[in-house]
Parts: structure tokens; sequence; C-alpha cells
């Protein structure tokens, strides 16, 4: 009976931890995502035409997008499909390579434009590659806000 009881115990212990471990990266999604938002808004801003053009801002933006698109790769494991208020899509893990080749896809669409923008119509030419990737992956493979 102690076997079963300590079996039982273990099972539930490993479960919570293969959960707690799930809601663990999916925070850390949400707050790289939310780094790829922040750095996103002054040059999203710029392309409005709501805020003058300043290079700083829109390197130090492709910067962070490049930067976090390789720390976002790794963090789709399938303990990670559900809770934590995550909003990916089940689509994900159908194909998990193509999925995260769109970070590589951003981190290289930054990369270049980085190396190209110099000024505004450099930067009102390039910024638009970048921020199609981040569109065309929430359209696929994120649900709508409740």
């Amino acid at each position: 009976m102690f076997r079963i009881v300590t079996g039982v115990v273990l099972l539930a212990f490993g479960a919570g931890v293969v959960e707690a471990q799930g809601a663990d990266v999916i925070k850390q999604r949400q707050d790289l995502m939310g780094a790829f938002a922040e750095a996103s808004k002054a040059p999203s801003a710029i392309m409005k035409g709501q805020a003058p053009f300043d290079l700083a801002q829109v390197q130090g933006a492709l910067k962070t997008i490049a930067e976090t698109s390789a720390k976002l790769k790794p963090l789709w494991p399938e303990t990670s499909k559900a809770g934590g208020n995550t909003r990916a899509l089940p689509v994900i893990w159908t194909d998990l390579t193509e999925f995260v080749g769109w970070f590589d896809a951003m981190a290289g669409e930054a990369k270049a434009a980085a190396a190209i923008i110099k000024d505004e119509a450099s930067f009102k030419a390039a910024w638009p590659k970048v921020a199609a990737g981040c569109g065309g992956c929430h359209k696929d493979h994120r649900a709508a806000k409740k």
C-alpha cells in the first residue's frame, strides 16, 4: 500500500513539476514577445509619422529583435502547449521546425535592416520587411485576445 501511495504522490509531483516548467517557459516567451512589442513602438511611430526619425532608436530596436529571436527559439517544449494564459496555437507543435524558422527569419530581417538603415528613407524601405515577420507569425500562430 505504501508503494502505491508513494507512486501516486511522485506521479502527481512530477506532473506538477512539468506543468510548472511549462508555465515558466510560457512566461519567458511572453516576456520576450513583450520585448519585441516594446522595441517596435518607436520604429512604428516613426513609420506612421508620429515621431521623428531617430537612428539610435531604430538600431536599438533592430538589435533587440535580432537578439530576442534567438532567445525565443528553444522556448516551445511540448509541456508549454497550454496554461499560463498562452495564446500560442496548437499548429506551432505540428511543425515546430518550420515555426522556429520564423525566429531565424526575424533575426535575419532585423540584421539586414540594421546594416542598410542609415537615414529615414532607408528606414522606410527596410522596416516594413521586419514588421511583416511579426504580423505573419501572429496571424498563423497566435490566438486572438479573449
